[in-house]
């Protein structure tokens, strides 16, 4: 069994490609605290001021890395609260109305999300002290109600942004694929959703494939050819819509992509109520992704070991692909 430590541990990569330190943003999906409660919390860990965007969105500034967004996680309500409300007319009170008639339906079902700025990779620690924070003050992550279907979604920058070092990530993260969802333990809300659906398998053995160090247009038109969506528990559309906005506006126009560089690791539950919950244990699997990422022969070797596993129906159905995972290609 691999070894669970709360440490948070260091990736290969410490720097990006401009030799600056890498960053890393976080988002945390809970219930338990309204908007403004959130807002107070984060703004009183990190002494932060807080202004309104709307009736559902509060920016936080003054932080050096960016602001910090507490939002509802529900687009329509945000599109709605962004506009000026005025009830001189029926029409108007109807809508405002109907507004609040929705935004009471949706406090029970639908998240309230903070969004963190970049950081610096030394900063995650301060991340950590703020969850410890939020449970005190009330949060609750999915495990708390059966309608729960909250997430812990990191965007770490890429150390780099040539196609071979990408490649090699995403090869890395498709060989521990199966492990990563079996760390996670992933609730049943959130599997009977499309928010994290795996890689199509005819896919991950074309990557893995020893020759596949395609460049970045052919890495970029091969994703996109089987995975035009952002539900992937590996969401590489922001990173290549940063890379090559024309290329991949020609098979989604999909307003919610936001270009950046970085991957974008959906797959892990917020399960910020309980008390040995932490960011640790999804960020020390993610490491895992890098180190064997960046090793080569180390990456090449466990490339071959998976594709032998998957050559092998009996194998791939009775066989454990994680314990061996554990046993010969996962650091202790």
């Amino acid at each position: 069994m691999h070894a669970i430590t709360t440490e948070l541990k260091s990736p290969p990569w410490l720097e990006n490609a401009e030799g600056q330190a890498r960053r890393v943003g976080v988002e945390l999906e809970m219930s338990g605290l309204k908007l403004d409660e959130l807002a107070e919390q984060v703004a009183g860990c990190f002494g932060l001021d807080i202004a309104e965007r709307g009736r559902y969105e509060r920016l936080l500034h003054g932080d050096p890395a960016g602001d910090w967004i507490v939002e509802l996680d529900y687009d329509l309500l945000k599109r709605l609260g962004r506009q000026e409300r005025d009830d001189a007319t029926l029409a108007d009170e109807l809508g405002r109305s109907a507004e609040e008639a929705l935004a009471w339906a949706a406090e029970a079902l639908v998240p309230v999300e903070l969004v963190g700025p970049p950081l610096p990779l030394q900063r995650l620690g301060e991340v950590e002290s703020l969850i410890v924070r939020l449970r005190a003050a009330g949060a609750k992550g999915t495990s708390d109600a059966l309608v729960n279907a909250f997430g812990l979604q990191f965007n770490p920058e890429v150390p780099s942004t040539g196609a071979r070092t990408i490649t090699a990530c995403l090869k890395a993260f498709l060989c521990l694929s199966d492990w990563l969802v079996a760390r996670a333990d992933i609730d049943l809300t959130r599997r009977v959703t499309s928010y994290v659906d795996p890689f199509p398998l005819d896919y991950v053995r074309r990557v893995i494939a020893p020759d596949y160090w395609p460049d970045l247009a052919t890495l970029i038109d091969d994703y996109l050819a089987d995975n035009p969506t952002r539900n992937r528990m590996l969401d590489l559309l922001p990173l290549f819509l940063f890379l090559d906005e024309a290329r991949v506006r020609r098979v989604t126009q999909d307003g919610l992509i936001k270009a950046r560089p970085t991957f974008h690791y959906r797959l892990p539950d917020c399960e910020i109520h309980r008390p040995d919950w932490g960011l640790y244990l999804a960020w020390n699997d993610w490491v895992e992704v890098e180190r064997l990422a960046a090793d080569e022969m180390r990456l090449n070797a466990c490339c071959a070991a998976y594709q032998a596993h998957l050559d092998r129906p009996l194998e791939r159905w009775l066989g454990d692909w994680t314990a061996i995972l554990e046993a010969e290609w996962i650091d202790p």
